[in-house]
């Protein structure tokens, strides 16, 4: 079993009423060039982690066709919520909308193989010139969102843990709530996306306290999964 990551997909249904391709001539068909490289690598065994800003769309309904769009793909598939998910219900509200077929992440963990997955959005981190007073409730609640999804995991045996953010964790080499609660738990990788152009260059990947940070935001990926596992 292999176990991929991509992130910010921003469908907007087929044919698409949002093109990405206003951001550059990169994301020209990039919904297809993630199709291709998906259903040739990615088996019906394996697991494909889709780390938020999965969709354009406001409303549940809205969104379904996206969600069928990666449902129809090979593999199991993992899913958090992107600070552009609007569409985000609960997590009975969204099983019951796509039958299952999907694992949405929300306080809690989903098993890979001899994996554990956990996740949330994540948020801005103290210390970022945009990080208002509003934005601390926010970071502290997605802290304790993600302490109680890996807390879950570790509490049902599961020794092997995979972080998934949508923001990154971390800007530089200062540690912050997110790379605390990695150490404490002994996470091994940690993958986020949020990040496109020019801020990918100073992305924080490679190891750091001995968790391995990978960025896969689509267009850092030329539009291809990363495989982690």
């Amino acid at each position: 079993m292999k176990i991929f990551a991509i992130a910010d997909t921003h469908l907007s249904g087929s044919p698409p009423t949002k093109p990405m391709s206003v951001f550059g001539d990169q994301w020209l068909g990039h919904w297809d060039k993630i199709k291709a490289d998906w259903t040739e690598r990615v088996a019906p065994e394996d697991t494909v982690l889709i780390a938020g800003d999965i969709s354009w769309a406001m409303k549940l309904p809205e969104a379904l066709p996206d969600l069928e769009e990666i449902a129809a793909l090979p593999g199991s598939k993992l899913l958090i919520r992107g600070n552009h998910d609007y569409w985000w219900q609960t997590v009975a509200k969204l099983n019951a909308a796509v039958g299952g077929r999907l694992t949405f992440l929300h306080n809690t963990f989903a098993v890979a193989g001899e994996w554990a997955v956990c996740g949330s959005r994540g948020w801005l981190l103290p210390g970022d010139p945009a990080f208002g007073d509003e934005d601390e409730a926010i970071y502290r609640r997605e802290l304790g969102r993600v302490r109680a999804s890996l807390a879950a995991a570790r509490n049902a045996g599961h020794e092997r843990l995979i972080l998934m953010l949508h923001y990154p964790p971390r800007t530089g080499a200062d540690a912050t709530g997110f790379t605390d609660l990695m150490a404490e738990f002994g996470v091994a990788i940690c993958v986020y996306g949020h990040l496109h152009n020019e801020a990918v260059n100073s992305a924080p990947v490679g190891d750091y306290n001995g968790t391995m940070h990978y960025l896969v935001s689509c267009d850092a990926l030329d539009f291809k999964l990363l495989q982690i596992i």
